[in-house]
């Protein structure tokens, strides 16, 4: 099992991230489930993930060697399903059964949902601690698989986060990176009006991590970062990705409204066009 070449084309990366935005856009739309700007911010973080990063194997999902990742907001499940499909854990067909009645395919993720859901998540808050752990598993065994963490900013409200913080450093978990989609949102205002969340940079260095800020939606620069960890300073890992909430589709950029609006049928077609897939 080995990763993806880092150096994977841009252009071809970015076609997959259109893909993959066009999917979840239906699939709100065809489920009627909320969360789209959320799940739309961090597409492109995944698929540099998933198709460049992490050592995985899509026919052996619990390989005990392979790299671990941990979608934290849970909420933007649409956008981790989306990716798995098209990367080739389970067949696109079965997406249509999301959030279906009986469907095992839900709104958050869940141990079971699909192959490659290494945790339930969606409380926000528990997706960094439940990676710590791996990282420290990782160590006790004697493997040398990564731990990868995508949480929102307003998940940094939660003081969860920081004992996880605190805890990484102190057993020089070089393996463990969180990645924070810093989309400037939360359900209900910017991130910054809620509570005094700048300086993110500074906090994370204060609690003992090795931070690297960049454009979350730039496939360039998530593979030249994303590409170079983990590093020699033997430290836990934060990369601040200042996304756009709703990124691809210009009426849904920075418009906090599809936090919870479902698009229309029609919507669902001009987000398509813009997108170049129709």
């Amino acid at each position: 099992m080995t990763a993806q070449n880092s150096l994977f084309d841009i252009k071809h990366l970015e076609k997959i991230a259109d893909q993959v935005r066009g999917e979840v856009i239906q699939l709100s739309h065809s489920a009627q489930t909320p969360h789209l700007g959320s799940s739309l911010s961090c597409i492109d973080i995944l698929v540099v993930l998933y198709w460049s990063i992490l050592s995985i194997d899509s026919q052996n999902s619990t390989a005990p060697d392979r790299d671990r990742f941990i979608l934290s907001k849970g909420h933007a499940a649409t956008a981790l399903y989306a990716a798995l499909a098209y990367r080739g854990f389970f067949p696109l067909d079965e997406l249509r059964n999301y959030a279906q009645p009986g469907s095992v395919m839900a709104e958050h993720p869940s141990i079971g949902s699909a192959p490659g859901i290494e945790a339930a998540t969606g409380s926000l808050g528990h997706g960094l601690p439940i990676g710590l752990g791996m990282a420290l598993a990782s160590q006790i065994q004697n493997l040398s698989y990564r731990v990868f963490v995508v949480m929102s900013d307003g998940e940094c409200n939660e003081g969860s986060v920081w004992e996880a913080a605190m805890i990484a450093p102190a057993h020089g978990l070089s393996n463990l990176i969180v990645v924070i989609d810093y989309n400037k949102w939360q359900a209900t205002g910017r991130s910054q009006d809620v509570t005094s969340i700048d300086p993110l940079d500074g906090k994370w260095r204060a609690f003992g991590w090795d931070v690297y800020e960049l454009d979350g939606n730039s496939i360039e620069n998530l593979v030249n970062v994303l590409g170079s960890i983990p590093n020699s300073a033997n430290k836990p890992i934060a990369i601040i990705a200042h996304t756009i909430k709703g990124k691809g589709v210009s009426f849904m950029e920075d418009d906090n409204n599809w936090h919870y609006r479902i698009p229309t049928a029609s919507e669902v077609e001009e987000a398509k066009k813009e997108l170049g897939l129709i």
